[in-house]
């Protein structure tokens, strides 16, 4: 059994009021023993988390505690110094297309000549290879995607020619495209304004309601109550995690931000 994002239902849902029957609880991302290393200098060290899916998380740090590399290893991208990474019982980074990697919006070359719908389409080929003939079930894939994100009209449009807010919702759709289950963000609300950032919040709360698993690296803390439901601290090594309620407190803040990065030097966020 998968997390369920059906595409066919979106289309006729693209205001993405998803099964709120599913329970998630039997999907968990597995973190156990994560230590990640540059020039073996630990940038995450001895990280254990198991998170069920249906969440929206905030991965919260300062600058240099790891958070991209925490990303990166999840999906893959960086090799474990030791320790692994598994969703629902499978190495992730071997399941491909369960976890998809939203990278920072100012790390992604907008200039490229690509449309909406090109890179949408991108999530389909993560699963098909590039080798497999797109069939007409992919591009309903594709509009169902499309449609949940609100991006019909815009699916034409060159991707450097869209606001910061539907430059986030088309890749979005893509990671619905992908059919990933686990969406990782890195630091989605950056430069949006408060509207888009409500809009982009309300987005994300709906796509874990039904089932999948949404972890975002955030520096503004004071609106995390208000699009997370749970928090990880990390500051190189694992500070806390939890619910938000409990939590989300002025002393784990104080633990994470204001104590030295684990390794003492400069590193990736």
């Amino acid at each position: 059994m998968e997390c369920p994002i059906h595409l066919r239902n979106l289309a006729a849902s693209p205001s993405l009021n998803f099964n709120p029957s599913f329970s998630p609880v039997h999907h968990h991302l597995q973190i156990q023993d994560l230590t990640v290393s540059y020039n073996r200098v630990p940038a995450l060290h001895h990280i254990n988390l198991d998170i069920a899916c249906g969440h929206c998380v905030a991965l919260l740090g300062p600058n240099g505690a790891g958070k991209t590399t925490f990303f990166k290893a999840v999906v893959g991208l960086l090799k474990p110094e030791s320790g692994s990474v598994s969703f629902h019982g499978h190495e992730a980074g071997r399941k491909i297309g369960a976890a998809a990697y939203l990278p920072q919006r100012e790390n992604v070359d907008w200039d490229f000549p690509l449309t909406v719908r090109g890179l949408v389409e991108t999530g389909c080929y993560l699963r098909l290879g590039i080798w497999r003939k797109f069939s007409a079930e992919e591009h309903r894939n594709v509009d169902a995607a499309l449609a949940a994100m609100h991006l019909e009209d815009l699916a034409d449009r060159q991707i450097s020619a869209l606001s910061g807010g539907q430059q986030q919702r088309a890749f979005l759709a893509r990671s619905l495209a992908q059919n990933a289950h686990v969406f990782l963000l890195d630091e989605p609300f950056a430069g949006l304004d408060k509207k888009s950032q409500e809009s982009l919040g309300e987005t994300l709360k709906q796509i874990a309601r039904n089932g999948n698993l949404i972890i975002a690296s955030h520096h503004d803390l004071r609106n995390v109550p208000d699009f997370f439901d749970r928090v990880i601290f990390l500051n190189g090594e694992l500070v806390a995690q939890g619910d938000t309620a409990s939590t989300f407190t002025g002393e784990n803040i104080a633990k994470t931000f204001s104590t030295p990065a684990f390794s003492g030097t400069r590193r990736e966020n």
